[in-house]
């Protein structure tokens, strides 16, 4: 995260999670996730990671960031479910479907690659050199 944001403005939010409520009841865990995520999306450009959403490589996706920074003044909001994943409603509100991978991550472990991704696409963005 501290590298990021000595590339650019960059900042993780955290909404409540649903806990105590058991896991047989995924709805109601979508919905309570679901109501603190639409307290921080404003006129946000909504990117949801989803597993059925496009996949891109490393390249396509700083094209993807840099055009979107010369061509929109919309701030990108990254959206990572929780363990039961996303509402459909957030789903719907978003922008655009990501996928990191065909294969499943915890939430976890899919914020460090997302961030890791980011950071890769922005060095790429700015021409420095990516330490491999």
């Amino acid at each position: 995260m501290g590298r990021i944001r000595r590339i650019g403005r960059c900042e993780i939010i955290e909404t409540r999670e649903a806990k105590g409520i058991e896991e047989k009841d995924k709805d109601r865990i979508l919905a309570v996730e679901a109501e603190g995520l639409e307290k921080q999306f404003k006129d946000d450009y909504i990117i949801c990671l989803f597993d059925k959403g496009k996949e891109m490589t490393s390249l396509a996706l700083a094209e993807f960031l840099e055009g979107h920074s010369t061509g929109s003044s919309r701030p990108l909001t990254f959206v990572v479910g929780g363990f039961v994943g996303l509402a459909g409603r957030i789903l719907k509100r978003s922008d655009f479907l990501l996928s990191l991978s065909r294969m499943t991550f915890s939430h976890e472990l899919s914020r460090v690659i997302l961030l890791e991704q980011l950071y890769r696409s922005l060095t790429m963005i700015k021409g420095q050199r990516y330490a491999k």
